[in-house]
């Protein structure tokens, strides 16, 4: 049998698209379908539905947080992790990526959104260690919290919708310093969670979900990613190994002190930006030669994909 490249290619695109779709229904709040095939959130879909099959909680977007003792020492200590948070937002830590290096949250910052990282699937960041020994020791005692931060919604603010790409996780909100109001609030699959001071929630992060904070307080939480519990040990054996992966390449500093823990994702998320500038920058100045050399370069690629010869593989 003789199958040409394109045609592997094409089918190997018809089964992406075909999980991407799944994963696109999978609850009542969605993104327009053309968006999630491009959205960063695809990239994950076949590993997800795999997640998913073997999920060990049920499927809804905000899930009953009984079923989560282990994070009853968090919920416990909350005063404890406030303080310690009111310190860091006083002092400013609490902040934006100031060089491009956290893809992750990159969308966020442009709302306003801050965050100070703890811990990152691995060692608690040095910074938190120092600055909020009482919160990392917190999370340390707890081995399924896998990654931890203070997260910062400004008054006024408003997260689009959108889906996390990782189902190996689910996620956690403590609220620390909140408006303690309904107007100050997450939507997960159209379920609404407000936020308030000692307040807790565990929630589906694959589902579609958005956020807002209508009030004139700024909303301090602390946010973590909590192993998804698995049926069977190999299942869980393999989740950790992707996570722990995912999260050496998406580290992201908290200072420039560690700048050398930063991931491979985020350095070239970083390059790119700074690329993108500099395009940005030649099409002010050239902006008939910008064009031209687009389209030649949309033409090009046209031709290597449907006309170029390909040779067959048997």
């Amino acid at each position: 049998m003789i199958l040409a490249p394109r045609l592997i290619l094409l089918l190997l695109f018809l089964l992406f698209a075909f999980c991407v779709l799944l994963v696109h229904l999978r609850g009542r709040a969605r993104l327009r379908f053309d968006r999630q095939l491009v959205d960063h959130s695809a990239l994950f879909a076949p590993y997800n539905l795999m997640m998913y099959a073997f999920s060990a909680v049920p499927a809804r977007p905000i899930l009953d947080r009984r079923g989560f003792p282990q994070l009853d020492l968090l919920q416990a200590n909350w005063r404890t992790i406030r303080e310690e948070a009111l310190r860091l937002f006083d002092e400013g830590y609490i902040r934006a990526a100031e060089k491009h290096n956290d893809a992750s949250f990159n969308s966020f910052f442009k709302q306003g959104w801050k965050r100070f990282y703890l811990k990152w699937y691995g060692e608690p960041m040095p910074s938190a260690q120092a600055l909020c020994p009482k919160t990392v020791e917190l999370l340390d005692a707890i081995p399924s919290v896998k990654a931890a931060m203070f997260a910062l919604l400004p008054p006024g603010s408003k997260l689009n919708p959108h889906r996390d790409p990782f189902a190996g996780s689910l996620r956690y909100h403590l609220g620390l310093i909140t408006p303690n109001s309904e107007d100050c609030r997450i939507f997960v699959d159209g379920h609404v969670h407000a936020w308030g001071d000692g307040k807790d929630v565990v929630f589906d992060e694959t589902y579609v979900h958005w956020a807002e904070n209508r009030t004139d307080q700024t909303r301090v939480i602390l946010f973590a990613d909590v192993e998804r519990p698995l049926r069977t040990r190999l299942m869980q054996a393999v989740n950790r190994r992707v996570g722990a992966f995912m999260g050496r390449i998406t580290t992201s500093p908290n200072t420039d002190a560690e700048a050398a823990r930063t991931g491979f994702v985020n350095r070239a998320f970083a390059l790119n930006q700074r690329g993108r500038e500099r395009t940005r920058a030649f099409k002010k100045r050239h902006p008939r030669l910008f064009r031209v050399l687009k389209y030649l370069g949309i033409l090009l690629l046209v031709w290597l994909v449907f006309l170029a010869p390909w040779p067959l593989v048997r």
